[in-house]
């Protein structure tokens, strides 16, 4: 015969593991919309966070890809300066298999960005053209995709300190 102390237990112990099954579907939900919505997002309409230039591409279904976010990258100096960049582009989110690559390559993207701009010493980044850099790294970004391709790049922050 089973006592009320083990049911009791048993009732506590599936109470308790429903609860736990709640608390991770609650916090996979949360993760889930905060990262769709961190990726996706639309440009901000005052511009703060993409350039000039980007307000004006006015295409009807294009959004700007802001997923790759703001980096900070250390030169090659003996005393390393900081490289402090937010790259975005266009895409057509209606293209589900370029957007699903573009988010599946955030990482790639980076470590390009990473190690192009690390391989400069602070002066020759602040002399070089900022539409030079641009086009390489284009360039860099479209070898690695195979199911689209980008095609205007835009820095709303470039700047290059110490």
């Amino acid at each position: 015969m089973v006592s009320n102390g083990d049911k009791r237990s048993q009732v506590y112990s599936m109470l308790s593991r429903a609860f736990i099954i709640s608390i991770i579907a609650v916090a996979l939900v949360i993760s889930a919309v905060s990262i769709y919505s961190i990726v996706f997002r639309k440009a901000p309409s005052d511009g703060r966070r993409i350039s000039q230039q980007a307000q004006t591409v006015n295409a009807e279904n294009d959004q700007i890809f802001t997923g790759i976010g703001q980096m900070r990258i250390s030169t090659s100096d003996p005393q390393p300066a900081v490289v402090i960049l937010f790259v975005s582009f266009i895409y057509d989110p209606a293209n589900r298999a370029f957007t699903e690559e573009l988010v599946l390559r955030i990482g790639e993207f980076r470590d390009i960005i990473s190690a192009y701009l690390g391989s400069f010493t602070a002066e020759d980044l602040r002399n070089m053209n900022e539409e030079s850099i641009k086009r390489e790294l284009l360039s860099r970004f479209n070898a690695l995709l195979r199911l689209g391709q980008i095609q205007i790049m835009f820095f709303s922050d470039f700047i290059v300190i110490g």
